[in-house]
C-alpha cells in the first residue's frame, strides 16, 4: 500500500505522532467503543475489538482507558452510537483517495470531508467511485526482527496469505496481506507461528499506483494530512507513489 505507508513513514520522521498524541487516542478510543458496541466486550470473542486493542497497545494507552472504552461501548450510551461511513474522492494529479469516518453526525462529517477536498484541490465523488481501484485486504504487520523476509513469506503462505511485503530500515516491516473472508483464520494461525503482530486489520489497498512529484505531491500530502487530522477520520487511503528523492525530500 504505497501511498498509506509513505505518508505515515513521513508523519514518523517529522515527529509528528507525538505531536497528535491526543487525536491518536481519540480515534484508537472511537474504534474500541465501536468494536465492542457492534460485538462485545470479550476480544476473544471480537476481532474488530481485538485488533482495536492491539492499535491502543501500540500507542501506549492504559488499560484504564481501554477498560473505560470498551465499557461504553458495551452499555447503553447513545454517545457511543457511531457510524461508519467511507468517502472517495480524488487528490491532486488524479489520486484516488479513500476516506473511513465513525460520527455521530452524518451531516457535519460530510461537510468537514467535502470541505477539506475542495481546500486542498481535491474533488469529493460518489460512493464507489474510487474503490473499484483498491482491493479491501487483511493486513498485517510485524516487526522485521521477527525474521528474514524469505521465512516470514513461508509462515505466511502457510497461514494462507496472499502476498508479503518486506520493508527496510527504521521504518520497515513485514506487511502480510489475506483476503476479506481469510481475515481471522489468517491472523489465528500467524500469531502461532509470529506471535502478536503490531498492526492487524482490514485496509485499502490499491490496485495500481500513480506516480507524483513537485508541487502536486506537496498538495496531496497537504489534503491527506488535513483529512488524518480531523476527529472523525479513522484511516486514509489513496494510490500515490513518491519517488525515492521525493520522498527524502518531504521527510527532511
Amino acid at each position: 500500500m504505497a501511498g498509506h505507508s509513505q505518508f505515515k513513514n513521513i508523519m514518523h520522521r517529522k515527529g509528528r505522532q507525538d505531536a497528535v498524541r491526543g487525536k491518536i487516542f481519540t480515534k484508537v478510543i472511537r474504534e474500541i467503543t465501536t468494536a465492542a458496541r457492534l460485538g462485545s466486550g470479550d476480544p476473544s470473542s471480537n476481532p474488530r475489538l481485538r485488533a482495536a486493542l492491539i492499535a491502543a497497545r501500540e500507542a501506549n494507552m492504559t488499560r484504564d482507558t481501554i477498560d473505560r472504552a470498551i465499557k461504553r461501548g458495551s452499555g447503553n450510551d447513545a454517545d457511543a452510537n457511531y457510524d461508519e461511513v467511507r468517502y472517495e474522492g480524488y487528490g491532486p494529479g488524479g489520486v484516488a483517495v479513500i476516506v473511513e469516518a465513525l460520527t455521530n453526525n452524518r451531516n457535519r462529517t460530510a461537510g468537514e470531508v467535502r470541505s477539506i477536498f475542495s481546500k486542498h484541490g481535491g474533488n469529493l465523488g460518489e460512493s464507489n467511485s474510487v474503490s473499484f481501484m483498491f482491493d479491501h485486504v487483511g493486513e498485517f504487520r510485524f516487526p522485521l526482527k521477527i525474521g528474514s523476509a524469505d521465512e516470514v513469506l513461508e509462515k505466511a503462505i502457510d497461514a494462507g496469505a496472499e502476498d508479503v511485503v518486506s520493508g527496510e530500515g527504521e521504518e520497515g516491516a513485514h506487511e502480510i496481506y489475506s483476503a476479506q473472508d481469510a481475515f481471522n483464520s489468517v491472523r489465528e494461525a500467524l500469531e502461532k507461528s509470529l506471535g502478536q503482530p503490531s498492526s492487524a486489520k482490514l485496509v485499502w489497498r490499491p490496485k495500481t499506483t500513480t506516480p507524483v512529484e513537485g508541487e502536486t505531491a506537496k498538495k496531496l500530502l497537504d489534503l491527506i494530512a488535513a483529512l488524518d487530522d480531523n476527529d472523525d477520520v479513522q484511516n486514509v487511503y489513496a494510490n500515490f507513489e513518491l519517488s525515492d528523492d521525493a520522498l527524502a525530500k518531504f521527510a527532511a
